[in-house]
Formats: C-alpha cells, sequence, structure tokens
C-alpha cells in the first residue's frame, strides 16, 4: 500500500518506460552492428593484452546532440580509420549522459529535444538508434555509463566504457562496471588521485550482487562475474596535468603495487589540457613520442573532437544552433583531429616492435 503523505512526497509523477527488451524489439541489432561489436570489443582486449601493437583512441564530440552532425563525424572518422588502421583503433565516443554539478543539460537521453520536457522514453530509443546507425557503419563506439539503468538498454552496442571521475569512487558504479561486457576505463579523481581509479579497478574485478533492472523491466538482484578488463584513464586534476612521463611512471608503479597490469589511457581534455581543447594535439604527441621512446603502458588515448571547434551555449531559439559544434565542453575541430591522428600515424610507424 503506498502512502502518500510519508513517501515519494518530493516526486511528482512516474512516468512509463519501455522495457529494454520492448526497446531491442522495437530497434534490434543488426548482423553489421552486431559483427561491429564484438571486433571492436575484441580489438580492444587485444590492445590491452598487448597481443595487439595498435593505440587506441576514443574520440568524437563531448556529447551527442543532433544525431545528424554526429553521423557526419561518424563517416568522417570511418573514413579515417581506414587510413591509419595499422597503427591505431579508433572508437567513436558516444556520450549521451552528462553529469552536471549543479545544473545544465544533461544529455541526449534525459532531454532530447532540448527544451527541459525530459522525454526520456524518446531519448532512450533515438540514442539507441544513433548507436545502430554508427556501429552499422563499421564504427566502434565509446560512451560513459553513468545512469546505472542505461546498459540494459544500450549495451550491446558499446564496445569501451569510461567511468567518470566523478563516479569513479561510487560504489554503485563499481558495481555496475563488474557485470559490463566492454573493457571499462576509471578515470582518476578530479583532485588528480590515482588510488580512487586503482581501488575502482579492484572492486570491478570481482564478483557483486546488486539492485538492477532486467530484461523484462523488472526490479532483479543482478549478480556479477567481475570484469577483468578495467584500466586506468589518466585526466589530470587538481588543477595539474598527469600525462608527462614522470606521472606516467608514478601510475606504472602504484598499479604494480596492486598487483594490476600497467595499462593506461590519456584523457586528453580536461585538467591534462588545462580545459583548453586546442591544446590535446600536444598532449597526444607527447604520449606518442612517450610510445615511440619505448613505453609499454599506454595502450590508449581520448580526445575531445567535433565537426566545429570550441563550443556554444544552447540558445532558445534551436534553429540558432550552430551545426556540429558542442553545446558542452569545448572541442577541437575536424581539421585539427585529422592532421593530430595522421601525425600520430607517422609517429607510431617508427615505434619499436
Amino acid at each position: 500500500m503506498i502512502t502518500p503523505d510519508i513517501e515519494n512526497i518530493n516526486v511528482t509523477s512516474f512516468a512509463p518506460m519501455p522495457t529494454p527488451e520492448e526497446l531491442h524489439s522495437t530497434l534490434p541489432i543488426s548482423e553489421r552492428a552486431f559483427d561491429t561489436v564484438m571486433k571492436g570489443r575484441a580489438d580492444l582486449r587485444n590492445i590491452i593484452d598487448r597481443k595487439d601493437p595498435r593505440l587506441f583512441v576514443v574520440v568524437g564530440p563531448c556529447s551527442i546532440h543532433d544525431p545528424e552532425a554526429g553521423l557526419d563525424y561518424a563517416r568522417r572518422l570511418k573514413a579515417l580509420q581506414d587510413e591509419v588502421q595499422d597503427t591505431m583503433l579508433l572508437v567513436m565516443r558516444v556520450y549521451f549522459e552528462k553529469p552536471r554539478t549543479t545544473t545544465g543539460w544533461k544529455g541526449y537521453i534525459n532531454d532530447p529535444f532540448m527544451d527541459d520536457s525530459f522525454r526520456v522514453d524518446e531519448g532512450m530509443k533515438r540514442a539507441r538508434q544513433f548507436l545502430l546507425d554508427v556501429c552499422e557503419l563499421g564504427l566502434p563506439t565509446a560512451t560513459e555509463a553513468l545512469d546505472p539503468i542505461s546498459p540494459q538498454y544500450l549495451g550491446d552496442l558499446i564496445a569501451w566504457t569510461a567511468i567518470g571521475a566523478r563516479t569513479t569512487e561510487s560504489q554503485t558504479h563499481r558495481e555496475m562496471s563488474s557485470g559490463l561486457s566492454t573493457p571499462v576505463g576509471f578515470k582518476n579523481g578530479t583532485d588528480g588521485d590515482i588510488e580512487i581509479a586503482i581501488n575502482a579497478i579492484l572492486s570491478a574485478a570481482h564478483p557483486h550482487s546488486f539492485l538492477g533492472i532486467n530484461g523484462q523491466g523488472n526490479v532483479a538482484v543482478v549478480r556479477t562475474r567481475g570484469n577483468g578488463y578495467g584500466h586506468v584513464v589518466l585526466r589530470g586534476g587538481g588543477g595539474r596535468p598527469n600525462y608527462d612521463s614522470v606521472s606516467v611512471a608514478i601510475a606504472e608503479q602504484a598499479l604494480k603495487k596492486a598487483g594490476l597490469p600497467a595499462n593506461l589511457v590519456v584523457d586528453c581534455s580536461h585538467a591534462n589540457s588545462y580545459k583548453k581543447p586546442e591544446l590535446q594535439p600536444l598532449v597526444m604527441s607527447d604520449v606518442v613520442q612517450q610510445i615511440k621512446h619505448g613505453n609499454q603502458s599506454l595502450v590508449g588515448v581520448m580526445i575531445e573532437s567535433n565537426i566545429v571547434s570550441g563550443n556554444q551555449k544552447i540558445p532558445a531559439d534551436l534553429a540558432q544552433l550552430v551545426y556540429g559544434c558542442s553545446v558542452t565542453d569545448g572541442c577541437i575541430g575536424w581539421d585539427d583531429t585529422v592532421d593530430m591522428l595522421r601525425a600520430a600515424h607517422t609517429e607510431l610507424r617508427q615505434r619499436p616492435r
């Protein structure tokens, strides 16, 4: 019996959602998309296991808000992947959920129409369609796991998952990561603390039992076997970068002390570029030089990139939005993205084998 005077007193309504199975039935994974996801995950695991010498690059918009521009970007990235595939595995960054310190647009799933209508049901459907479209191009996708229910709707279309700096310390996200089907990158804390990410890797590698939902949308006890492909993402923190060779060596030592393999990914954005997107190519160049000179622990990088550089505020008249420009964090533009990845490709072809 619901007693409204004592529970849910600040809840105004419960809007129905389709179940994961219903959405999967409406938008089933195609054979082409299935092959893309499976190959992308296998390639990522092989890179992490040192069976594949390539560098994986998670690159794309800070967040998706316009699926037309997003697919335009994806087609360009797929063509570039075909060009650099012998040295790098390009994985498109497809972020639908944006954590907020206070308020702001929370992402395409939460508010797909960017008008505070919060049609999460429509946002989830559109997000799944977008992921299908990208995977059908033959391009694997990466996302940040923020809401613990979303993976039941979208997880079959994701090849790599990030846990953000604000949530790496969260027990909920560590438990969720233990059951994800992808390799998972845990970012160091916003203050630069790497121990938070290391503890997250250790936690996610073990089995867990927690409350969640199943494919039928029923509340269930989710029991996991643990995820053995957790790794650290260095994103800087406390106003300081941590991608330099000294910081990388310190991270390697911390992982060794914890009994973990030295697998590191560098986020070229955030504190590593002092939140100045135009500095990302310099970060990438430094990482590539470390690899070229024999570093064995750096397995991947992350880049915030879009068709148009910079970012923009969401206008009252959405028709005024600049096509292909971020509405969240600033990004480097497409031309600079091509230049930095081609330069990295040239350098990585000279790395020691």
